[in-house]
């Protein structure tokens, strides 16, 4: 049986070669996404910007624009709806009202009355102060930059204090460029979003450090290698596994986009920038930055060129 191989074992790309270019890109989009959250922020959440939420479920298959539109006309502000894992079970946010408690419990009844013929059932009611949001808020600044600083020491100590600059460097670079793709898209940016940035961080990190062995142990056995070279043989000695990791996840996700529904699909979106972004930060930004903070070599011989030593990936 012949084996799948997306990237041939004679790849020889040069991707340092092509580090201004890249640099070039993620600066820009480093900045445009910078840009896009002071101009236009995020679209955040319910669990964020506080509010009502309902999950019910209907006499049978609810009619979600009847719904939608219905309850739009009760001057309560912005209203989403969306079914939740079944076409009789419907998840309905409302946004924060004006006013006290009591001011929530009375957009609450205008909901009920409006809604009380097709439902049979009440299945959640959660009500978000602003209070509850900040502090959701402030919660996941500090997982984001929690997980960044965790990451920082494991690699520093796995390898040296030089990967793991680079390593955070692609990694900051992977966070802002997802958050400037929800403030462009107007993705609506909750708890799951945060879920999804750090599932992006451990992802690109085991990215990053993959390519990270295979450069120590290159670094340690060709000593009379320039940097360059030895780089870009790291990368495409393991470029195969790289690609099929990624494109096997992509596939996962494309199917959870297509069916998977509303309550997962901004999810699912942000990991698949995610995972394509990771990918490419591992390659053209955490391994050539490395030119620069030039990492020790070791006390090993340099044993030459490997027989088949591109096949390894």
């Amino acid at each position: 049986m012949k084996l799948i191989k997306l990237v041939p074992a004679d790849t020889a790309l040069d991707f340092v070669g092509r580090r201004i270019i890249a640099f070039a890109f993620s600066a820009l989009l480093v900045f445009g996404s910078m840009g896009l959250y002071a101009t236009q922020g995020l679209n955040l959440g319910i669990d964020f910007l506080g509010g009502i939420l309902i999950e019910v479920k209907t006499d049978g298959p609810a009619d979600v624009t009847k719904m939608r539109n219905d309850l739009g006309n009760l001057g309560i502000g912005e209203v989403a709806i969306q079914e939740f894992g079944a076409p009789d079970d419907i998840l309905i946010r409302i946004q924060r009202q004006d006013g006290d408690e009591e001011a929530q419990r009375v957009a609450l009844d205008l909901v009920k009355a409006e809604i009380g013929e097709s439902v049979i059932e009440y299945r959640r009611t959660e009500f978000v102060g602003p209070t509850v949001g900040a502090e959701l808020r402030e919660a996941a600044i500090y997982a984001v930059l929690a997980s960044i600083a965790a990451i920082l020491i494991y690699v520093w100590f796995r390898f040296e204090w030089q990967y793991g600059i680079c390593a955070v460097v692609a990694l900051a670079h992977d966070v802002i460029a997802t958050i400037g793709l929800f403030a462009l898209l107007r993705l609506e940016f909750n708890l799951a979003t945060v879920a999804a940035i750090l599932t992006i961080a451990g992802y690109s990190i085991n990215d990053t450090v993959v390519v990270f062995d295979r450069v120590r142990e290159n670094i340690r056995r060709y000593k009379k290698l320039e940097f360059g070279e030895l780089f870009n043989k790291s990368i495409n000695q393991t470029l195969s596994r790289t690609v099929m990791t990624s494109v096997t996840t992509l596939l996962a996700l494309v199917a959870l986009v297509v069916f998977g529904g509303d309550v997962i699909r901004d999810f699912a979106i942000a990991l698949i920038w995610g995972i394509v972004i990771g990918t490419y930060s591992s390659v053209f930004l955490a391994v050539p930055l490395l030119l620069y903070l030039r990492p020790r070599r070791g006390d090993e011989e340099d044993e030459g060129p490997v027989a088949g030593e591109q096949k390894a990936a």
